[in-house]
């Protein structure tokens, strides 16, 4: 059996969510999982599993778009933390005794693992802007090498790089090392069985009041989640955090209107839910997957949404329904098998 270091990017719950179940269906085959992460990472994941905690980059978000001043501000900050995370982490790796490493876009343990000379698998959705064959309006060329570059900063030289995504790209000739899946999904989405009530689901990053503005001004019952409060303002309900109630009206709304962060487009469409995407202003990641829910069919995308684009929306989701019927609906069978097969194969 393997003794493995699992490195988790914190930014988000994305990320943890789906490194859980690889990492629980690692446990259940005897392997040995050491956990690094920071941030929501950590706390989603600290009470089932090892883990260690190291510095991270924190993106800075206010009113629905990415602050990039503040965001490097904020992490020069913890410059001296992140360095004091990889010396500890080599450290802790060597005691280990590790086989290898997997990574979900985290580049401290990407990092150690190349030091010590071990196989890095790097299981994530952004490496489809590097290694696959993908289009995206030409206005945001600058944005998308500035992602790219990014991308290859965060987990260079992976043995194997598994991507997963919600739509299927060819991968690029020249990237032997590179392999496709669908969607890594809770096993929560994969067991529900979904309904339509009479709401729409809202989701955003960080509260909007602009967009609470728009909904007001629309016919239909909205459930909000990210706006920082509860309670009821006409057609408007707010509601707390819950990982419970958000997967349960996820599960019975009519649509869903959200920035466009991988994870919550990946289990809306499992789910058959249309999707207008808002993305986050500036984080490119974010445009690039709301286009392609308008490229698919599956939704609309607007970068910013008046009454006139929400109604359009609404109007059309017979349509958009009967899109997502074609949708593949697969469990995580494939991926899990193609990381059994890589740790075989690195022995």
């Amino acid at each position: 059996m393997a003794n493995i270091l699992y490195g988790v990017n914190g930014e988000g719950s994305g990320h943890s969510s789906r490194a859980r179940e690889i990492i629980s269906h690692l446990q259940d085959n005897g392997h040995r999982v050491h956990v690094a992460s920071f941030d929501r990472g950590l706390r989603n994941l600290k009470d089932d599993f090892e883990v260690t905690e190291i510095g991270g980059l924190r993106l800075t978000y206010v009113h629905n778009r990415v602050r990039y001043g503040k965001t490097v501000l904020r992490n020069l900050l913890h410059v001296p933390q992140a360095a004091h995370s990889i010396r500890a982490l080599e450290r802790k790796a060597q005691d280990w005794d590790l086989d290898l490493v997997i990574t979900d876009f985290e580049p401290i343990t990407c990092h150690v693992g190349h030091k010590l000379g071990l196989p890095v698998i790097a299981i994530d959705n952004q490496h489809l802007l590097t290694d696959t064959e993908i289009t995206y309006p030409r206005e945001y060329r600058k944005e998308a090498a500035a992602t790219r570059l990014v991308t290859r900063l965060m987990t260079p030289h992976a043995n194997a790089c598994l991507v997963i995504s919600f739509f299927t790209p060819r991968i690029k000739p020249r990237k032997k090392k590179t392999f496709l899946f669908p969607p890594i999904l809770r096993q929560e989405v994969l067991q529900a069985k979904p309904t339509e009530a009479d709401f729409v689901l809202v989701y955003v990053t960080s509260a909007a009041d602009e967009l609470t503005s728009v909904l007001k001004n629309v016919r239909q019952r909205f459930v909000c989640y990210g706006f920082n409060r509860d309670g009821r303002d006409g057609n408007v309900e707010f509601r707390k955090p819950s990982t419970d109630g958000f997967l349960r009206d996820l599960c019975n709304c009519r649509a869903i209107v959200a920035n466009a962060g991988f994870s919550l487009i990946s289990e809306a469409l499992y789910l058959g839910k249309p999707y207008l995407a808002w993305p986050v202003k500036r984080q490119f990641e974010q445009v690039f997957n709301a286009f392609y829910i308008g490229e698919t069919g599956y939704g609309a995308y607007w970068e910013d949404l008046n009454k006139e684009r929400v109604e359009s929306f609404l109007f059309n989701l017979d349509t958009y329904r009967k899109n997502l019927a074609g949708y593949p609906r697969v469990d995580n069978s494939a991926i899990l098998a193609k990381v059994d097969q890589l740790i075989a194969d690195f022995g």
